[in-house]
């Protein structure tokens, strides 16, 4: 800055070149100083390129060499290496495959269990394969692939468990009937075999009884495994001779299908969905079993395919309770046999109403028994069904009323009221040989009903109240019918009294055939007294009355006829026309009565006293009707002629 302010650069350029020029010289005694050693040094350096390029060609050489000696180590090291990895890459599929090879024979074992229709152990190998060997190669694609179907899986597991289960039920619909008809023809078997040991005690061995058989056929059913393959349904039973051993109901069907579907869905968590289903489903088909045919009253057959199918119903049920932990209850049972037991008792009572046949009645009675105590033999209350009964048994009464109405009735309408001619003492002792009447078939067939009681004075009361409504009811109205006819004549009520008197006596003989039956003494307390005295004393009260009302009649036809000229002036010399012909046809009358053959005792006192009534009945009517023309409106005026014709009538049937 001093330079240029005092403008004396040009001095200081001047001492510049001097200073370069001074450091120059300076320069130039160090490299002459120093010259020779560099010379010294190039000549070396010169001596050491010619060398250095010596050992680069002998290196150079030496490498070449060693390129050549190498590439058969080096490709030998390559294939080792190669091979290394190789080694190393197997040995991890290995590994790896070991791991996976258990997962895919699961698998493939699980689909095989699916084709061979084995689901219940086909979900065990499901659970397996998902809970123990997919975690451990979980982060394959395949495994991923796997996991994502084992849902599906489950569900075509249940849906196909769940069609055999449909299966099983609509079977078990099919065949309720021949379930039903089975376990049937096992407790009448049982109860044939009680029978013979009541009879015969020291025959206790043999057969098993029903509870036995039961028992044993449960535990069979109990130690089947539920992952049974056997298809679902009814086994084939052909028809056992009536001497052979009846099947045990539970033997006719495979149980596999609903045991393994209960499993399956236990196992899925689902078992509740499952036995809402069935109890769902059972109780449609229970509906639709209690659905009485509209012709079931038609047949006997009729009503055994319904209770069948009732029984085979509630065995399957019964079965299924002491089978399995759950699936259905006790109160679930229960709830189905009290509508069970409405609907059939109200099935019976519509249908037994239109019955008009007795052995059908009767038969249909030795079914219900044989239904109640089936159903009985299974643990189910059946004493609605044995009140039902008592039902039957008036309907039985009812119908036999209306058979036996019929056979009066023709008894009767082919009778011709006359007494039995007896021309001699044979003919008499043949006649009177035939009472009193026996028939040891009609014995049997009066007991059939009180088979069912078994306490004698229940047969003996049933015996009497229903020959009570036999005689009160059916014949009494018959009788009557007959008498009531407009046909009938004063001879034939003359007869019908008579039979009515013998029938009032013979009614002891009814009461001593009656106790010969049951063994129940006329005096034991409680004892139903026949009515058949007064049924005959009232029907011959009845004969009476219409011979009386009869007599009146006729004797009105011939007051008909009287024509009294009231206006006459002088009588007539004899009684009137009419009158004469009425006393004739009254003489001719009684004589019926006191003409009657047969026992004098019995008939004469009987006719007697029929005769002196009708004698007075016909008098007083007669009486009554005379005055009767007399006071007649239209009579306005009297004559003393025709008064003295009308006092010779009086006179004449005062004679």
């Amino acid at each position: 800055r001093s330079v240029y302010d005092g403008e004396e650069h040009g001095r200081f350029m001047e001492k510049l070149e001097a200073r370069i020029r001074n450091h120059d010289r300076e320069i130039e005694k160090m490299c002459n100083f120093h010259y020779q050693g560099f010379v010294d040094s190039i000549t070396e350096l010169l001596k050491v390129r010619g060398e250095a390029q010596k050992l680069k060609n002998q290196v150079t050489d030496t490498n070449r060499k060693l390129q050549n000696e190498g590439k058969e180590l080096l490709l030998a090291m390559e294939e080792l290496k190669q091979c290394r990895l190789q080694q190393r890459n197997i040995s991890a599929t290995v590994d790896k495959l070991t791991l996976c090879l258990p997962v895919l024979e699961m698998y493939s074992k699980l689909r095989e269990q699916m084709k061979s229709k084995r689901h219940y152990p086909a979900l065990k190998t499901l659970e397996h394969l998902e809970h123990t060997y997919l975690p451990q190669v979980s982060h394959y694609r395949f495994c991923k692939i796997m996991v994502d179907n084992i849902p599906k899986l489950r569900e075509e597991i249940k849906e196909v468990s769940m069609s055999d289960l449909k299966d099983f039920l609509e079977s078990i619909r099919k065949h309720s009937d021949k379930i039903g008809e089975t376990a049937m023809k096992q407790a009448q078997q049982q109860r044939n075999l009680d029978n013979i040991v009541s009879q015969h005690p020291r025959i206790s061995g043999g057969k098993k009884s029903k509870k036995e058989v039961c028992a044993s056929s449960d535990l069979e059913v109990k130690n089947t495994s539920p992952m049974s393959e056997q298809d679902s349904g009814i086994l084939d039973v052909e028809d056992e001779d009536e001497d052979e051993e009846v099947p045990g109901a539970q033997d006719l069907v495979d149980f596999s299908p609903v045991y393994r579907c209960l499993h399956i869905y236990s196992v899925l968590g689902a078992r509740e969905t499952f036995e809402n289903y069935y109890r769902k489903q059972r109780r449609k088909q229970a509906r639709l079993v209690l659905q009485p045919p509209s012709n079931m009253h038609e047949t006997l057959d009729g009503y055994r395919k319904y209770f069948n199918q009732i029984v085979g119903f509630f065995v399957v049920e019964d079965h299924i309770l002491h089978t399995t932990q759950g699936l259905v209850n006790r109160a679930y049972i229960d709830e189905l046999w009290e509508m069970a037991l409405s609907k059939t008792i109200a099935a019976l009572r519509t249908h037994s109403s239109y019955c008009s046949d007795p052995s059908l009645v009767l038969d249909l009675k030795n079914l219900i028994v044989l239904f109640a105590d089936t159903l009985q033999g299974y643990g189910f209350p059946v004493n609605q069904l044995f009140d039902m009964l008592l039902e039957i048994q008036d309907q039985y009464s009812e119908t036999l009323l209306k058979k036996w109405s019929g056979v009066f009735r023709n008894i009767l309408d082919s009778d011709n009221y006359s007494p039995i001619p007896v021309t001699n003492e044979e003919v008499y002792k043949k006649i009177v040989g035939q009472f009193p009447f026996q028939d040891t078939e009609l014995e049997k067939v009066i007991l059939k009903w009180g088979k069912w009681h078994s306490i004698s004075t229940e047969v003996d009361d049933m015996i009497r109240k229903s020959t009570n409504l036999l005689l009160t009811r059916t014949l009494s109205n018959c009788l009557q019918n007959v008498i009531k006819r407009k046909n009938v004549g004063l001879t034939e009520l003359v007869q019908i009294i008579i039979n009515t008197t013998h029938l009032e006596k013979s009614c002891k003989f009814l009461e001593e055939f009656i106790t010969n039956i049951t063994n129940v003494l006329p005096e034991t307390v409680h004892t139903t007294k026949l009515y058949g005295t007064t049924t005959f004393k009232d029907a011959r009260h009845a004969a009476e009355e219409e011979i009386y009302t009869n007599l009146n009649q006729k004797i009105d036809q011939f007051l008909q006829l009287a024509d009294y000229d009231w206006m006459a002036m002088e009588p007539g010399s004899k009684a009137s026309d009419y009158l004469v012909d009425l006393i004739g046809f009254l003489r001719s009358t009684f004589a019926v009565f006191t003409h009657l053959p047969g026992d004098v005792d019995v008939h004469s006192t009987m006719s007697g006293k029929v005769a002196q009534t009708a004698c007075m009945s016909a008098c007083k009517h007669l009486s009554t009707s005379l005055m009767q023309l007399l006071l007649e409106a239209e009579v306005r005026q009297l004559t003393l002629g025709a008064l003295q014709q009308f006092n010779l009538d009086v006179e004449e049937c005062e004679r």
